[in-house]
């Protein structure tokens, strides 16, 4: 689609080791709408996201941040919301699904994959996933969510290890890039599980993010 007036300058600010799963929602948005993109980087290791400048413009001094001509947005959720409705269907990618109990459950899912698992965020950090991989074992407290992680997911895939709601749609991102947590670093994945993650995972959209290219991981 040839880029239009309301297309034009749209930045997204991330941070230098592309390794955010928050970045990584709203990057895939962009390249699933097929929206061209400027992208900033905010040193968060410095205390850019702290500068007045950012802060002003972001509100909570977080990334991603997308600034739509005088508009900003922080927050990926409500970045990926406001780009479905700015960029609507038909004439882009639909980000959530259209319809209204499928496009709940899916939101339901973004909240969740937001805020909880974290002794399994706190073991297998999206480090492990973009430079080297854990070689620890998950404690019972990462297991117990690694657990729960994997039986929300057999529960959620549909027959045939499709996407979640017959379509793509901006949760099935969300969710591989939770279980490739787990891929990346060897743990056990069920197989029909892991399948449904490696497909999202190809998707182009996604791969743009994985194969971008990463500075060295600074010293702990």
């Amino acid at each position: 689609m040839a880029t239009t007036a309301s297309t034009r300058d749209l930045v997204l600010y991330g941070e230098p080791l592309w390794d955010s799963p928050y970045v990584f929602s709203v990057f895939v948005a962009l390249r699933e709408k097929g929206l061209p993109f400027e992208v900033r980087i905010v040193d968060l290791a410095h205390g850019e996201q702290r500068a007045p400048a950012f802060k002003q413009l972001s509100l909570t001094a977080r990334v991603p941040c997308l600034v739509h001509g005088d508009f900003a947005l922080s927050e990926s959720q409500a970045i990926a919301e406001y780009l479905d409705e700015t960029f609507p269907a038909p004439d882009y990618a639909r980000l959530l699904p259209a319809e209204p109990r499928a496009r709940a459950r899916s939101r339901q899912i973004m909240g969740w994959l937001r805020s909880d698992l974290m002794a399994l965020r706190e073991e297998r950090p999206t480090t492990t996933m973009f430079y080297a991989p854990a070689s620890a074992p998950l404690s019972a407290r990462a297991q117990a969510a690694a657990d729960k992680l994997l039986g929300t997911a057999d529960q959620l895939i549909p027959p045939g290890d499709g996407a979640l709601f017959g379509a793509f749609s901006l949760v099935d991102a969300e969710l591989s890039f939770m279980l490739h947590r787990l891929l990346c670093s060897g743990d056990p994945v069920p197989e029909r599980v892991a399948r449904y993650a490696r497909a999202q995972w190809a998707r182009p959209a996604v791969q743009a993010y994985v194969q971008q290219p990463r500075p060295p991981l600074p010293p702990a």
